[in-house]
């Protein structure tokens, strides 16, 4: 029993510091794929109506 509170608790500690590292690394796809040759126009009418 002592050492299956012992894996649980080394897992969290492992999932938490993979969160923290994960975050640290990440970036938003807007910047991640951001080209200079991207031309976005006005919409107009999207899916959710006009804006």
């Amino acid at each position: 029993m002592k050492a299956f509170v012992s894996a649980v608790i080394a897992l969290i500690i492992l999932a938490v510091a993979a969160s923290f590292a994960l975050a640290a690394i990440q970036e938003p796809v807007y910047k991640a794929f951001a080209t200079s040759g991207t031309r976005v126009g006005d919409p107009g009418h999207n899916l959710i109506g006009h804006r």
